[in-house]
């Protein structure tokens, strides 16, 4: 570098002398600074909501608009200042709670089980929560804020299930077990804190859905195990619908939701969400959960409404369904009709606004029923036309890892069979996000990471940035056959992508689709024709074929990518090289390549401290 020279006339006064080699330093110092990391998200239950229900989360994460109300769920938030009430085993649940005041706490037997369908609305306030819990004493619990198993239930372990948490004496039976014997769900009233509770079904009855919390508001379960009966095939397990407002689900594990093909009596199974009817719905959060369920693991949207749920807060949940359930696994257990479960994605939203998606761990889809097998879903949907105003704006979704799945992200709209179309799609922030372990043709699947579906109305504003993804399929693929989409940014990211098609490519819609017509003469030909504005570029691709804008680097391999550990689609070490070592046959040159400084890709030290111990 030349050396530096300072030249001022004598007419310029001391003091400014002094400001410009002040700046000349500061930028200087700035220049060769080392990159920039990501802030790790926050990972307590009340990080963005404060005591009172005061919303934390800030104005907005890049264009998406961030959520404007929260629920504060810590137990100095949700006080029982009244009597403790013993509730006798086998007494009618529903009568105590009649029967009690605002601020009483309900003490059930360990152990015991209670028949339940409707638990009353008390109209109590929020300095005056009723407490239904085991008598189980908090020594023997996991403490507040730590995910309860059902170890707690008596059950070591749960085939094809990570392994969890157990009481310090071993498995042990100290919930209390609430069955549900209403069809669509036990009712649950409010300002009701449930803790150590297992909810479940009758093994004989038609049950579509385990608890509800329709009509209800301020309802917190807390360190719940909510399950069908074994071998029953029950669709839903927490419903949120009509209504609905403070609703939360921390500290739990919810298991065995399935649906099953053809002969069953459901499609999607989901473990938690709702969104339907015509009531507001609002301030939702499911916090530190395991959620399982063959369908969608959380879903909102999909049926008729006349509202759209909103700021909704889904932080350190482990989204996951077993292998078991996969028809050409080793340890597959087949259903009693012999056909399989129905399985689609592990999030997806088709109605919903202001949604912080944060610090999730997802893994284990594939497709065959009627979906292709990606894990996110963002596809706003007039479903058979009774939602037309169905939209799926602002939502943010960052800091989360993605594994075992057969593509990564769908972003759609579409029109139902008579033609009716959703109200908007658009205003989505995607950053630091790691996927690996991509598959396409075993699960059924294309193995990309995008897939960009736009039918009526546009989808819109779009920003992808520090993404690291390592897929079998395309980078993107487009289907759009109207006007440009408008403000697509895929920036600073590090993707390795399959060889068999082009990594810009057409998802279909006949000639008319503007990735069909271009997709031959390369990637930007592609994000010409089907964006307008666009900004692609800063994105390290691994890539045996296609051209991508010049702005782009693009290598044959991993190795020429300095990324750590790289084999197929699987990494256990995706950072990249910052010099030659044990592992690192170069440095990267996706080092401190990105336009805030930082290296390209996701930041993954912060991924993996955002998900610790969601697992």
């Amino acid at each position: 570098m030349a050396p530096l020279s300072l030249r001022f006339s004598r007419s310029v006064p001391l003091q400014w002398k002094a400001f410009h080699f002040f700046c000349l330093i500061s930028a200087l110092f700035v220049w060769s600074a080392p990159p920039a990391l990501a802030a790790a998200p926050p990972t307590g239950e009340n990080a963005y909501c404060g005591k009172g229900n005061v919303a934390q989360f800030g104005g907005k994460d890049g264009i998406a608009e961030l959520p404007k109300a929260c629920y504060y769920t810590a137990l100095d938030g949700t006080p029982s200042s009244g009597k403790q009430i013993r509730v006798a085993a086998k007494s009618d649940l529903a009568a105590a709670i009649d029967g009690a005041k605002c601020g009483d706490t309900l003490l059930l037997p360990a152990g015991a089980s209670f028949d339940v369908k409707v638990l009353p609305a008390k109209k109590c306030d929020d300095q005056h929560y009723i407490t239904v819990r085991t008598d189980t004493p908090d020594s023997k619990l996991p403490p507040e804020g730590t995910r309860i198993s059902p170890a707690w239930a008596g059950v070591a372990s749960l085939p094809g299930r990570p392994p969890f948490a157990q009481p310090s004496g071993g498995p042990a039976k100290l919930l209390v077990t609430l069955v549900a014997r209403r069809p669509d769900g036990v009712s649950v009233g409010d300002h009701v804190r449930f803790i150590g509770i297992e909810w479940t079904t009758p093994p004989d009855a038609n049950i579509g859905r385990i608890v509800t919390a329709e009509h209800s508001d301020h309802i917190i379960f807390d360190r719940n195990w909510v399950h069908p009966a074994d071998g029953s095939e029950v669709g839903h397990g927490i419903g949120i619908i009509h209504g609905s407002h403070s609703i939360a689900v921390v500290n739990s594990y919810i298991s065995g939701l399935n649906c099953i093909a053809r002969t069953g009596k459901c499609t999607d199974a989901t473990a938690v969400g709702g969104g339907s009817g015509d009531e507001p719905i609002s301030a939702v959060k499911f916090y530190n959960n395991f959620l399982e369920s063959s369908g969608e693991n959380i879903l909102f949207g999909g049926s008729a409404a006349t509202i759209i749920p909103t700021d909704i807060e889904i932080r350190r949940n482990h989204l996951f369904r077993p292998m078991l359930w996969k028809e050409d696994q080793p340890g597959y257990r087949p259903t009693a009709s012999g056909q399989p479960y129905i399985v689609k994605n592990n999030f997806e939203l088709k109605n919903a606004i202001r949604v912080l998606f944060e610090a999730n761990l997802l893994e284990n889809s594939w497709g065959g029923f009627s979906q292709t097998g990606y894990s996110i879903l963002l596809t706003a949907v007039n479903q058979s036309g009774r939602c037309p105003v169905c939209r799926v704006n602002d939502v943010t979704i960052r800091f989360n890892r993605i594994r075992n799945v057969a593509g990564v992200l769908q972003l759609a709209t579409a029109l139902t069979k008579t033609g009716d179309a959703a109200a908007d799609a658009g205003r989505f922030s995607i950053h630091d996000i790691f996927a690996d372990d991509l598959h396409d043709k075993d699960y059924k699947g294309g193995g990309s990471f995008l897939i960009l579906v736009s039918v009526r109305p546009p989808v819109h504003d779009i920003k992808i940035d520090h993404v690291t993804a390592f897929v079998t399929g395309c980078l993107l693929s487009v289907l759009n056959s109207g006007a440009k989409l408008q403000n697509l940014t895929l920036t600073n990211s590090v993707f390795s992508v399959g060889d068999r098609r082009p990594p810009v490519a057409t998802a279909g819609g006949g000639p008319d689709s503007c990735a069909s017509r271009t997709q031959e003469q390369g990637s930007e030909a592609v994000l010409q024709a089907c964006f307008d504005p666009y900004k692609f570029d800063k994105n390290l691709i691994i890539t045996a074929r296609g051209s991508f804008p010049k702005e782009n680097i693009t290598v044959s391999s991993s190795e020429a990518a300095g990324i750590h550990d790289l084999k197929g689609t699987v990494s256990k070490n995706p950072r990249l090289c910052h010099a030659k070592g044990p592992g690192c046959p170069k440095a990267s040159p996706g080092v401190a390549a990105a336009s805030d400084g930082r290296d390209l890709g996701a930041d993954i030290d912060a991924v993996e401290a955002a998900i610790a111990g969601v697992e």
